[in-house]
């Protein structure tokens, strides 16, 4: 007995070691079988070792041409040369180092999908092209394109020949109809050499100033007229034995004269002015002194030199006689507005002269040479003015009393003694009230009529 307790002394270390050396073998054969299963992870946790395998197998595969891999839900192997459609899951097996490719679950399709939505691309397109193919494709498309926009073109231009004429062949017309297209120079020119004509009838010579009439109003025309010398020929023809002629001729020039300086200048220079006054002091029919009416108003509007001549060739004595000439009487409203006129723009820059408190420029120094106002008191106008207010028409009234108001303060004293003056006031007073009132029951609290009453009223306050 105690021989055998001896040995199981002495074989218990050995147990132990036994043991021990046993239980290493089983923690191996734990990490063996584990290492048989190891977890895949994602591509992008890859080692730097599996990254060089597949650098070297990307660089074996043909760079044109790829098969393309069709996964399905459950892993796959993914050979190389083998091409992974947009949206498959990848991962990278770091046991084998091959790449695994299966469908995506259904839930990460659809936050694919909103992805695309929010602006991601989601190609789903599994064709696959080489470079070649792709180039081919868009040489195909240009020439589709090219082609189908020459169609277009042709078309087009087919649609314009069938609207529209070529013009070689509209000048060949135009050539064989003995037409020419002419500018207005060229128009003008044509027109008085038929008025300056002697073989020219009279009918002609109407014709030609009734055209001629419509080119001039255009300020560049009126001055390409005087270019030529064709001002000089229309003034000229003041002086024909034809009345006609003469009214003709006088509208041509009032047309031209409107608002243009430099024709003004040179038609003073042609004797225009004296033609003028010739026919308003003759005894001419009407529609001819209206006609040199209208001329001389044009020449004498904006111009104090043309003024200062009217003056001294006695033009206020031909008016008064014009307006006191029986059967004349819508040419006194006239020649009153004319005075109303240039009464009131020598007025107009005497005041902007004191308001820019400048030195006279040469334009006011000649305005002030104008003694309109008391040309206008010592040859009678104040009486002759107010006798008109007895015209019946309304236009004309109103007319009368604003050249009343210019004159009052030169005509005051005329205006005191004539008496007769203040019964037409008051008489037009009294009717233009009634008016004024007509007008304010039907709403127009500043009617037409209210203002001739104003006018009246101040008129008379002014007389007081």
């Amino acid at each position: 007995m105690p021989h055998q307790g001896l040995l199981l002394f002495r074989m218990a270390p050995l147990c132990m070691l036994l043991g021990m050396l046993m239980v290493s073998c089983f923690n191996f054969c734990l990490c063996h079988k584990n290492s048989e299963f190891a977890l895949t992870n994602p591509e992008k946790s890859s080692t730097k070792e599996t990254e060089r395998k597949e650098t070297i197998a990307e660089e074996e595969l043909e760079p044109k041409i790829l098969e393309v891999f069709h996964p399905t839900h459950e892993w796959q192997a993914l050979r190389p040369g083998q091409a992974v459609p947009a949206g498959s899951h990848v991962r990278l097996n770091l046991q084998t180092g091959a790449r695994e490719v299966k469908l995506q679950d259904e839930d990460k399709f659809q936050a694919n999908l909103k992805g695309l939505k929010k602006g991601k691309r989601l190609d789903i397109n599994t064709n696959t092209y080489t470079s070649q193919d792709l180039k081919n494709a868009l040489a195909k498309f240009k020439e589709g394109a090219e082609m189908e926009n020459s169609k277009e073109d042709q078309e087009r231009q087919a649609k314009v020949k069938q609207l529209f004429r070529p013009i070689e062949e509209l000048k060949k017309d135009f050539e064989e109809l003995n037409v020419v297209i002419e500018t207005d120079m060229q128009i003008m020119v044509r027109l008085i050499n038929k008025f300056n004509s002697s073989s020219s009838s009279l009918e002609e010579k109407i014709a030609a100033l009734f055209d001629l009439e419509y080119y001039v109003h255009q300020m560049d025309n009126a001055q390409d007229l005087l270019s030529f010398g064709g001002l000089q020929v229309v003034i000229n023809g003041l002086n024909s034995t034809e009345p006609l002629v003469k009214e003709y001729a006088a509208f041509v020039l009032g047309a031209a004269f409107s608002s243009n300086p430099k024709v003004q200048v040179e038609a003073i220079e042609g004797g225009a002015l004296q033609k003028l006054l010739v026919i308003l002091a003759t005894e001419q029919p009407l529609t001819t002194k209206k006609k040199a009416l209208f001329a001389l108003c044009s020449l004498l509007r904006h111009f104090p030199y043309a003024q200062q001549q009217f003056l001294k060739l006695g033009g206020l004595q031909v008016l008064r006689s014009l307006v006191q000439e029986k059967g004349m009487e819508v040419l006194a409203v006239r020649v009153v507005t004319l005075l109303y006129d240039l009464v009131t723009e020598k007025m107009f820059a005497e005041e902007d002269a004191e308001l820019t408190l400048d030195a006279p420029p040469e334009r006011l120094q000649q305005y002030r040479q104008v003694h309109l106002l008391p040309s206008l008191q010592e040859q009678g106008w104040c009486e002759i003015t107010a006798h008109l207010l007895a015209l019946p028409e309304h236009d004309a009234r109103e007319k009368v009393l604003q050249t009343l108001g210019a004159l009052l303060a030169t005509c005051r004293d005329r205006f005191h003694q004539d008496t007769q003056l203040r019964r037409t006031l008051g008489t037009l007073q009294a009717e233009y009230q009634a008016l004024a009132a007509l007008e304010l029951q039907e709403g127009e609290d500043e009617g037409y009529f209210r203002e001739l009453l104003d006018s009246i009223n101040s008129l008379l306050t002014g007389l007081r």
